[in-house]
This record gives C-alpha cells, sequence and structure tokens, in this order.
C-alpha cells in the first residue's frame, strides 16, 4: 500500500469499519467481561483496586476512632489487630501494586502507539486472579477470621496454629495467589515496552511513563519471588511442621525478616516509581516544553532501582545484626536520596524553564512531592542506625511511611486520574471539585501524619489498640483522627466528581495539548484505538512532527487495516524499534477467567486443608493451561508476510529471541529463579547460623552424594536432549526431533526419581530439624520444576505430531528450551548443594 493509497475517502472509511467490527467487544451483559483487550481490563483492574483502597480505607476510619482517645473500646483488641493488619496489607497487595499495573495496562498501548499489548488474554487472567484473592482475602473480615499478624506476619507467632488462627493461612495463601497476577502483569509490561514500540521509537525515544514501567515490572521480578519463597517455607511451616522458624529445631524468625523485607522495601519504590512517572507526564505538559534532564532521569530510575535491593536490612537494625552491615545498610539507604532528588529537581527545572499553566493534575503533582520530601526527610532520619533504635516500632515510624506513601504513590495517582480522565472517558473532571478535593487531602494527610511523629518520640508504640492518658498524648491522637476525617471528605469529593461525570460534555481531544502519542485518542473512543501505528521521530511527535495527528487519522502510517479480520499489531526488534512481525492477538476468551478460578481454587482448598480437593483443582488448572496453550499460541497463519503499509512487508509468525513468546518465557523464567534463589539462601543462612550443620543423628543425616549426582545427571540429559530437539528439528529431521523430545521428558520424569530418591532413602525427617526439613524443600522445588519440564516435552511432542511445530514454525520447541536452560541451572545449584556442600555425609 502507497502513501497516496490513504488519499481515497472510501477506502479509509472501510478499513475504519473493519477496524472496528474486529475490535468491538462482544454483546451482551453476560458476555462483555470475556473481552481480552487490554483497554477494557486496565479498566475493569482500576476500578476493583480503587474499591479495595475505599475499603481498606474504611478500615483506616475505624482504627483513628479507636485511637482517638485514651482507653477506648470501640473496637476489641482482636478486631483492632485484624483492621490494622488488612489495612495494611490492602494498601500494599491490593491497591499499590495492583493500580500501577492496571493503569499502566491501559496507558502503555496508546504511549507506545500499539493497538494492544503482545498478551491480553495474560493480563485478563492477572485480573481475575487479583479480584478472586483480593475477594477472599479482604472478605475475611466480615467472618472474623481476618489476618491479625500484622501486614509482615512476623513469625514465630504467625506460623504456630496454637496461637494464630485461619487468618495467618489466608494472608499467606490469598496474598501468593495475587502475587501471581502481579508477576503476569509484569510480564505483560515489560514485553509490551520492550517489543511493542511504534516503528522509530528507539529506546532514547521511549516517554518516560514507559522507561519507568519497565523498571518497576524488572523490580517486581526479583522483589515479589523472595517473597513467594518465604511463603513456601512459612505455609510448610503451617501445615506440615517443617520447623523453618522454630528455634527449639535449628530454624530461625530472622530468614522470614530477611525474604519479607527484600521485597518489602523494594516495593516502597515499586509503587513510588509509578507516581513519579505520572509527573513525567504531567509536568512537560503544563510547562508546555520538553522535560529537561531526560537520560539523567532514565539513569536515576534505574539507580533508585538497584539501590532498592540494597535497603532491606534498614527495617532490622533492632535484630542484633553486626556493626559492619549495619554501617553498609545505613550508608546505602542514605544514598538511595540521591537519585530521587534528580528526579525531582528535573522535574522543578522544568516548571522553571516553562510557561508553567497551573492545571488540577498540576497542583497535586507538585503537592504530592512536597508530602513525599517530608517523608524523605523522616527515612534519612531512620536510616540512622541509633536514631532508629530509639524510634522503631513506634508511631514516629507509621508517620514516616504514610508520608512517603501518601505523597509517593496515593496523591499522585489523583493527579494522574485528573489528567488521563479524559483519554479513558472522553470527559474532563471539574477542576473546582477536584482543587477543592486537594486541598482537603493535603490538609488532611499533613494534620494526620505530622502529630504522629511527635506521638512516636514521646512513647507511643506501633500496633496497640490503645494508650494510657497518663503518656499525655490523647491531643496527638486526637488530631490525627480529625485529620483522617478531613482526608476521607477529599476522598469522598473525588468520588463524587466520578460519580458526577457520565453527564458532562464530551471534552475536545487532546484537551491539554500534551505532545505524547497517548493523547492522539479520540473523545469517540473507538473500540480499536490508535488509527494508524505512526513513525516515531521525536519524543513529543504530537509537538514536533508536522502533521502528524492528522496522517495516523488518514491511516498514513503502518497497519491501517484489518484486511482477515484479526487483532492485530506490529512487534519491533528491542533496541532501535525496527518491525519484524505483526502479531495476531487473542480476542474474546472465558479461558484466562476459568483458568484463574481453577488456580484459585488451589489456593483457597488449600487455605482449609482440603488437599484431595485442591490436588483436583490443580489437574483442571493444568488442563485449563493446555488447552489455552494449544488453541490460542503459536498459531501457524495462512501466509509467510503481510504488508503494513508504505512498501513494508513483515512476518506474521517469528520464534527464537526475536519473539514476544520467547521473552515472556525468558522473564517468566527470571522471576522462578529469583524466587529458587530465596530457598537457595534459607540454605545457605542455616548454615552459617549452626556449627554443626548439616546436622548428624537418625533422621538427620544428609542424603549423599550418589543419588544427587545421578538425579543432576539426567536433569542434564533431559536438558541436552531438548536442545538437540532444536537443533535436528530447525535441520528438517522431524522423526529424530520428536525421539530427542521422548527421550527428554523419560529423562525430565527420571530426574524426579532420582531427586527424591536421596532424601527418601537417607531417612531425612523434615519435622525434626531445619536441615531435613530445608533439604526437601529444595528437592520437592527441583524435582516439580522436572515434572513441568517433562510435561512441556510432551506437550511439544504433541504438537509436532498433530503438525502445529514444524521445522520453520518451531516457536514451541525454542521456547521449552528456555525453560530447560533455567531447569538445568536449578538442578546443578540443588543437588551440588545438598550433595557436595557443605560436606553432607
Amino acid at each position: 500500500m502507497s502513501l497516496h493509497a490513504q488519499d481515497d475517502p472510501a477506502l479509509r472509511a472501510a478499513q475504519e469499519e473493519r477496524l472496528r467490527a474486529v475490535w468491538k467487544p462482544p454483546q451482551g451483559f453476560f458476555f462483555r467481561w470475556t473481552d481480552t483487550n487490554n483497554n477494557r481490563v486496565g479498566v475493569w483492574y482500576t476500578l476493583t483496586a480503587f474499591g479495595f483502597m475505599l475499603f481498606a480505607g474504611v478500615l483506616a476510619m475505624i482504627i483513628r476512632a479507636q485511637l482517638a482517645v485514651p482507653n477506648n473500646d470501640i473496637v476489641s483488641p482482636a478486631t483492632f489487630n485484624q483492621l490494622f493488619t488488612l489495612h495494611g496489607s490492602m494498601m500494599m497487595f491490593l491497591f499499590a501494586v495492583p493500580m500501577f499495573e492496571a493503569v499502566s495496562i491501559i496507558l502503555l498501548p496508546q504511549l507506545l502507539g500499539a493497538r494492544d499489548l503482545p498478551f491480553p488474554r495474560l493480563s485478563a487472567f492477572g485480573y481475575w486472579s487479583f479480584l478472586i484473592g483480593g475477594v477472599f482475602v479482604s472478605g475475611s473480615i466480615f467472618f472474623n477470621v481476618a489476618p491479625d499478624g500484622g501486614w509482615f506476619m512476623y513469625p514465630p507467632f504467625t506460623t504456630r496454629t496454637d496461637l494464630s488462627g485461619l487468618g495467618a493461612d489466608i494472608w499467606m495463601l490469598g496474598l501468593s495467589f495475587i502475587e501471581v497476577s502481579s508477576v503476569a502483569a509484569a510480564v505483560e509490561l515489560i514485553v509490551g515496552v520492550l517489543k511493542c514500540r511504534p516503528p522509530g521509537m528507539r529506546l532514547n525515544l521511549m516517554p518516560l511513563y514507559a522507561w519507568y514501567i519497565l523498571v518497576v515490572a524488572v523490580m517486581i521480578l526479583f522483589a515479589f519471588p523472595p517473597l513467594i519463597a518465604g511463603d513456601i517455607l512459612f505455609e510448610m511451616e503451617r501445615l506440615l511442621g517443617w520447623p523453618f522458624f522454630d528455634a527449639a529445631k535449628g530454624g530461625d524468625a530472622i530468614l522470614w525478616q530477611h525474604l519479607f523485607w527484600i521485597f518489602g522495601h523494594p516495593e516502597v519504590y515499586i509503587v513510588f516509581l509509578p507516581s513519579i512517572a505520572l509527573f513525567a507526564m504531567i509536568v512537560p505538559t503544563f510547562a508546555q516544553r520538553h522535560l529537561l534532564g531526560y537520560p539523567w532521569i532514565v539513569l536515576a530510575a534505574v539507580g533508585t532501582a538497584f539501590l532498592s535491593f540494597g535497603l532491606w536490612v534498614h527495617h532490622m537494625f533492632t535484630t542484633g545484626l553486626p556493626k559492619i552491615s549495619l554501617a553498609f545498610f545505613s550508608a546505602a539507604s542514605e544514598a538511595v536520596a540521591i537519585p530521587t532528588g534528580i528526579q525531582i529537581f528535573a522535574f522543578i527545572a522544568t516548571l522553571w524553564a516553562g510557561r508553567v499553566i497551573w492545571s488540577t493534575p498540576l497542583l497535586y503533582a507538585t503537592g504530592s512531592i512536597a508530602i513525599f520530601v517530608i517523608g524523605g526527610l523522616t527515612g534519612v532520619m531512620v536510616a540512622i542506625a541509633p536514631f532508629d533504635w530509639q524510634a522503631h516500632d513506634t508511631y514516629f515510624i507509621v508517620a514516616h511511611l504514610h508520608y512517603v506513601l501518601i505523597g509517593g504513590t496515593l496523591i499522585p495517582l489523583f493527579g494522574g486520574l485528573y489528567y488521563y480522565w479524559p483519554l479513558i472517558t472522553g470527559k474532563k473532571l471539574s477542576d473546582r471539585l477536584g482543587r477543592t478535593a486537594f486541598w482537603f487531602l493535603f490538609a488532611g494527610a499533613n494534620l494526620t501524619f505530622f502529630p504522629m511523629h511527635f506521638s512516636g518520640l514521646l512513647g507511643m508504640p506501633r500496633r496497640v489498640f490503645t494508650y494510657p492518658e497518663e503518656l499525655g498524648i490523647g491531643g496527638l491522637n486526637m488530631a490525627s483522627t480529625i485529620g483522617s476525617w478531613v482526608f476521607a471528605t477529599g476522598v469522598a469529593i473525588v468520588c463524587v466528581d466520578l460519580a458526577l461525570s457520565p453527564r458532562r460534555e464530551k471534552s475536545p481531544r487532546n484537551p491539554w495539548n500534551a505532545g505524547t502519542l497517548e493523547w492522539l485518542a479520540h473523545p469517540d473512543d473507538e473500540d480499536w484505538g490508535i488509527r494508524s501505528v505512526p513513525l516515531i521521530e521525536s519524543r513529543y511527535p504530537i509537538w514536533d512532527q508536522q502533521d502528524f495527528v492528522k496522517k495516523v487519522d488518514e491511516g498514513r502510517f503502518f497497519l491501517p487495516d484489518a484486511e482477515e479480520g484479526r487483532r492485530e499489531t506490529i512487534i519491533t526488534s528491542v533496541l532501535d524499534a525496527r518491525p519484524v512481525q505483526v502479531i495476531r492477538l487473542g480476542g474474546p476468551s472465558i479461558k484466562p477467567m476459568l483458568t484463574a478460578i481453577a488456580l484459585g481454587s488451589v489456593f483457597i482448598l488449600t487455605t482449609y486443608h482440603l488437599y484431595w480437593a485442591a490436588l483436583v483443582g490443580a489437574v483442571v488448572t493444568l488442563a485449563m493451561v493446555l488447552w489455552w496453550l494449544w488453541t490460542g499460541t503459536a498459531e501457524i497463519p495462512e501466509k509467510d508476510c503481510k504488508p503494513i503499509g508504505h512498501g513494508l512487508e513483515i512476518p506474521l509468525y517469528i520464534s527464537g529471541s526475536s519473539a514476544p513468546g520467547w521473552w515472556a518465557m525468558f522473564i517468566t523464567m527470571m522471576a522462578d529463579a529469583t524466587a529458587f534463589s530465596g530457598l537457595v539462601f534459607g540454605y545457605y543462612f542455616f548454615w552459617t547460623r549452626h556449627e554443626d550443620f548439616p546436622p548428624s543423628g537418625a533422621g538427620l543425616d544428609g542424603p549423599g552424594a550418589f543419588w544427587p549426582m545421578v538425579a543432576l545427571a539426567v536433569s542434564l540429559a533431559g536438558w541436552l536432549m531438548t536442545i538437540g530437539a532444536r537443533e535436528t528439528n530447525r535441520r528438517g529431521a522431524i522423526g529424530a526431533a520428536r525421539a530427542l523430545l521422548a527421550l527428554g521428558a523419560v529423562a525430565s520424569l527420571a530426574a524426579i526419581g532420582a531427586g527424591l530418591a536421596g532424601p527418601w532413602l537417607s531417612g531425612l525427617a523434615p519435622k525434626l530439624h531445619v536441615y531435613p526439613a530445608i533439604v526437601w524443600t529444595l528437592v520437592i522445588w527441583t524435582t516439580a520444576h522436572s515434572g513441568v519440564g517433562a510435561i512441556m516435552q510432551l506437550y511439544t511432542l504433541a504438537r509436532s505430531m498433530a503438525g502445529k511445530m514444524t521445522p520453520k514454525y518451531d516457536a514451541d520447541v525454542r521456547n521449552i528450551t528456555v525453560y530447560q536452560h533455567f531447569m538445568a541451572l536449578t538442578a546443578v545449584v540443588t543437588y551440588a548443594t545438598i550433595g557436595l556442600f557443605p560436606g553432607a555425609a
């Protein structure tokens, strides 16, 4: 198709009609939720996360009512424990992270000029997992079984079933299920940013929002899995009696703190950086100029992410760590202020150099920076170990945390809401109500949390349901309670503004005169999104590229049609955004929802110790995943290439490291390897804590070297056979490839038997001591992965037998080879650790 073909109005109208037909959602109330288009999934995600935030806010109001005066008795101590545990858990797990993922699922396709992200069904699966897990956890409060051990769930009180009830299991298994949705969304966002950029959008031309989301999604891959590893150890102690945190049997509760805070401190930046990303979009728009210091901001974002993983121990300064550790982590905690300051000063400089338009979104942005800076200053204070020893577990820490989270997450999201509401609905929110709400929020946040600095320094401990009048902090607590009601009034005004929005007239297109791609969206809210995928030459193409909006609207760029009646977008190269594939996206489907329900049943049934029913749920989940993959991935197209405009033809099918599926597997396995490293960390942590590790005695002697080495050998054989199958299939030797896949599956299954034989035949009793418990855990993890590897090998063999995989169309075998690389690494680490180190007999 030539450039001038779009001069025909009839042709353009026909193309638009085909696009509209392809991208329209299913009709009927009971079928619309099967649509997997990321724009609609993102809206559901956002509304659900917002609802959980409001519910958690109500819990906070009850907490503040209880603490308004000394010796109050509005709620009982047990109820109070459930309230503050659920409030913190919901705000961190059900609002902060899911909200940024939800907003990004909406914004990224439009920011990148893509029709959709590469795995819309994965986004839908993540949403349903989040919804089911969130309802399960938050609904527990209505049955008096909500978790009550704090949002951090410190053992040993929470792991002892005689001291904590069902709530601990609900917290652990319910939030583990939600973590699955977070990792799924991270995979979608990373591949979307790297592979769905429009032609010409090199990495140095990406909108800063995309850079921030890429950084944060990568952080999720390294922050959430250690908590998943901790969850596994936690639940194996509660459900099976394996003593990972029981000091009487060699365990150590400090291990949980390490695994939790390796997640918990990066989590603060995971929820803060997306808010900075919103600033990076809002500030240039209302300064009406390019953002100053683009490369420095990118480097600062990466630096913040890197440093955030070296700070977790500053939550553990009072646990008796060596002074050299205190010094290192104290310095790292202060150093993180440097990249944060670079970003904030870049925004201030942009406003200083621009022609500022004081809008409602910019008011929220500047106000939130002020609140965040106060939280940052107190953060520098608690980063100093001697001060932290005094302030630890007092309301000073509560004040610091909430200044950071409200200034760094909540208020910026309200600013983003006012900025992007016309993009999502085509209608602006009220400036008058928005500004009124802002001042209630700003005043309420400071009135609520500033007095807590003083009440904490005067001796009020955290997590207490009341306090004596003699402490002299009743006035400070009353001020905080009044402030919470002021803040809640601001939230209520925002809710009223949202409720009134449907009655308002459509706003003009790009009402803020922004320069980035997302504002190509039209108020008519077409289902197919962008009219044609543009060629990018600037970071602000609407401002800088001549007649840019007109050319996009007239379909003068790429992929302006949907000739085959399929949902499609362009896949580009990672570094320089060259078009490499037209990817066909999954359409409306009930499979993601059914898969999420099946997987959710495994977690929920396990909570109630219904293990056989949970096993049935696991089998159903496996069947659903295989059905989903068989019918929805690696489809062989009806033709090799497709014209996308301007004389370019690109493939409809690619495999290997250029394909989004390969990247998705690689990224998923990075998360998997990080979780595994948490378990390995546990093994060596216990080794450092015991002089006699492994111990000796009946039920404690190690598995020896023989069976672990046999398991390692057959695991590596399965890995090599998979590589051989990939190469022989590529050369056209289909029979040999099938034979190697079959033999590889046999080797993977043999690795299960050999792996379990070591601890089984040596009589390791995991209930006696932490050594056999951690050995069994590593073996179970590795053999379970061998089982998954065997399923993948047999699945790929079946695809080949069915003609769905050929020497040319070989994405299946290339993707499972990535899994096998990580599987081989897991086997090497596990079997070398338990068989050879540290001298196990």
